[in-house]
């Protein structure tokens, strides 16, 4: 990576007025294997390489990107960059951006067994042997797909204000859809798993073992099913469902671009305003961070796509709305300073406020003591659906494999349990927090053009009071 281009970017865009330059180099390799109902269906390996420019002009900003990193090239670009933002300094929007220090920065995530050293042969083989695995667990499993893929990723960045960060990222995807059938009746489950580090993370997942104790579950449900019971119960939501829940109520809409509209026309709105923070949206025992520091976590960084230092968020303290998600435009406009969560997927894409690893915070309690005192209610392990409205204020889940709780005890597989609730009512009525924090990976998307982001989402067991359902 010749990391003098993109000193050479900053450097020239401020030899031609700019008030700030911005590059981004990147460099990715990229492979993926994809079965479908054991035959191999498609492989990818490709490289990536490029440069991503941000620059403001009087008070105006513009993104441009290249493939071509030649000097020429560059300069040609910016030229027509400034050019372009001249004319449009008079009628677009002012920007500034927070005051942040920065500074200089290299790392990467170590890896015990090497992406690279891994063979195609090898990581078709596992998918093969997980697709056998699930066909002998019983179930009739009409429509299986599974893929695994893996990124290699390094990215320089450079600004004027001073920050020169260089990271080098290794991440594994491992992504399936199943259905089962039974007289008629049909469920599926669509998951995925995902890591940054070297190869040793999928061998420890256990492929084979995910998908036989899927198949079995689906299959049990499928038999023996009851339906669920109707109205107000208390429910225990796992760690799958918690995850999902807090990405979409908590993680989204406290996305700080969203709230002052930004996002409307492509991802959504909020129904958190400014005027929110401060106030209670929850019980005192829910507490949900946004934290890119988790070591070997899907969505790991230590510095942003700005440049900035990451840090934990705490979006919910306590069931208090205590902090957005900010990059330093939406900083600079609600006068905070960035928490660094500016991200973009490739070279090409500017960087937007974007989750990392979103996640409820464990409490004190086992399962089986979420379990015990409940006379009758849902204990929700995983799901087959969700949706959310635009705001993030009304939403549905419905559960895949889930069970009666009778009495303090799990009972019987139910079918497809949904929830309904509106996200104020959602976290108000979490009573316990259970200790078995859980979390699982997965592609979040944002942006026009869109872009997908690695991240995780989870939590511990939660027991909600008194929630409908569907």
């Amino acid at each position: 990576m010749k990391e003098e281009i993109a000193d050479f970017a900053v450097d020239y865009a401020l030899k031609k007025g700019a008030s700030y330059s911005e590059a981004r180099l990147e460099e990715t390799s990229a492979n993926s294997f994809a079965l479908k109902n054991g035959i191999a269906e498609a492989s990818g390996f490709y490289r990536v390489n490029g440069i991503g420019l941000r620059i403001i002009y009087n008070k105006a900003m513009g993104f441009a990107s290249t493939n071509d990193v030649k000097k020429e090239k560059i300069k040609a670009l910016i030229e027509s960059t400034i050019s372009s933002l001249k004319k449009a300094s008079a009628i677009t929007e002012k920007v500034e951006l927070s005051d942040e220090k920065f500074s200089s920065c290299r790392y990467s995530v170590k890896q015990k067994i090497k992406l690279e050293d891994v063979s195609p042969e090898e990581k078709i083989r596992l998918l093969m042997d997980a697709d056998k695995e699930t066909l002998s667990s019983g179930t009739n499993m009409p429509s299986r797909y599974l893929s695994l893929s893996d990124t290699t990723t390094t990215e320089y960045l450079t600004n004027s204000d001073g920050a020169k960060i260089c990271a080098t990222v290794p991440r594994s995807n491992f992504f399936y859809m199943l259905t089962a059938e039974h007289n008629n009746k049909t469920s599926q489950r669509v998951w995925q798993y995902g890591q940054a580090g070297g190869f040793e993370f999928v061998k420890k997942w256990g492929i084979s073992s995910i998908l036989a104790r899927e198949a079995k579950a689906m299959g049990e449900n499928l038999r023996k099913g009851i339906k669920p019971p109707k109205g107000h119960v208390d429910v225990v939501a796992c760690p799958e469902v918690v995850g999902i829940m807090v990405h979409e109520s908590a993680g989204h809409p406290y996305e700080a671009d969203r709230i002052i509209g930004r996002e409307g026309a492509q991802a959504g709105e909020s129904f958190i305003s400014p005027e929110m923070l401060g106030t209670r949206i929850g019980s005192n025992a829910v507490n949900v961070v946004d934290d890119p520091l988790l070591e070997n976590s899907h969505g790991f960084y230590r510095y942003d796509n700005e440049g900035v230092k990451a840090r934990r968020k705490y979006l919910i303290k306590n069931g208090i709305i205590n902090e957005f998600l900010h990059n330093r435009r939406t900083a600079f406009e609600m006068g905070v300073k960035s928490n660094g969560s500016s991200r973009g997927a490739s070279y090409d894409r500017e960087s937007i406020v974007r989750m990392s690893n979103t996640f409820m915070l464990p409490g004190d309690y086992n399962e089986e003591e979420l379990v015990e005192d409940i006379k009758l209610g849902v204990y929700m392990k995983n799901f087959m659906e969700w949706n959310i409205d635009d705001k993030r204020l009304n939403q549905k889940y419905v559960g895949a494999e889930s069970y009666l709780i009778k009495n303090g005890k799990i009972a019987e597989p139910l079918l497809r349990p949904a929830i309904e609730i509106k996200t104020p009512k959602l976290y108000s009525s979490i009573d316990a927090v259970g200790k078995n924090p859980e979390y699982h990976s997965g592609v979040c998307g944002k942006g026009e053009p869109m872009q997908g982001i690695p991240v995780w989402f989870g939590g511990p067991s939660v027991r909600l009071r008194k929630i409908r359902l569907a």
